[in-house]
């Protein structure tokens, strides 16, 4: 059975334009997972925050067990997805995991801090976030990508990274 592709990275890496660019290139279903909590749920996720991180982890943690049973999608996950490795390990089943490695100094010029409750009050938490997940990110990834060229560039390594993981495993 085909494999998902499943996205991690730092919030304003590119997951979700990337996987959307996959999806449509390779005909895959795309998934944002932020997208499905709030359409599951009925609340933003600013709203799931006001509950504490916690309270948000353990609805991430459901949708990530669910999104892991779906028909293989190319799935662009939260950024602190890797923040329980029970996420990891069900998103891994059916999955091949890849990171999206972008420099930091890219993702604060152009990023939207009042969309994501972790970083509204002070945009500097990037850096905080940055060193808390950097580790986690190339330790549960299968494949590291470094968002630094082309779009088309990028989309097309992990197009050819799935294909090849696809082949391995029949």
């Amino acid at each position: 059975m085909m494999k998902s592709i499943v996205l991690i990275g730092m919030p304003g890496c590119g997951k979700s334009t990337i996987g959307e660019m996959i999806a449509e290139k390779i005909d895959m279903t795309f998934i944002d997972a932020d997208t499905y909590i709030r359409e599951s749920t009925k609340r933003t996720i600013a709203e799931l925050f006001e509950n504490g991180e916690e309270a948000f982890r353990d609805i991430e943690a459901k949708a990530a067990m669910e999104l892991s049973e779906k028909n293989p999608a190319v799935i662009a996950t939260g950024g602190g997805v890797i923040k329980r490795y029970e996420n990891i390990l069900n998103l891994k089943k059916n999955g091949i995991i890849i990171y999206i490695n972008r420099p930091i100094e890219n993702i604060v010029e152009d990023i939207d801090v009042v969309a994501r409750p972790l970083l509204a009050k002070d945009p500097s938490q990037l850096y905080k976030l940055l060193e808390e997940r950097c580790d986690l990110y190339k330790k549960y990834c299968d494949h590291e990508v470094m968002n630094t060229s082309s779009i088309d560039d990028i989309v097309n390594n992990i197009i050819e990274i799935h294909t090849q993981t696809n082949k391995l495993d029949v």
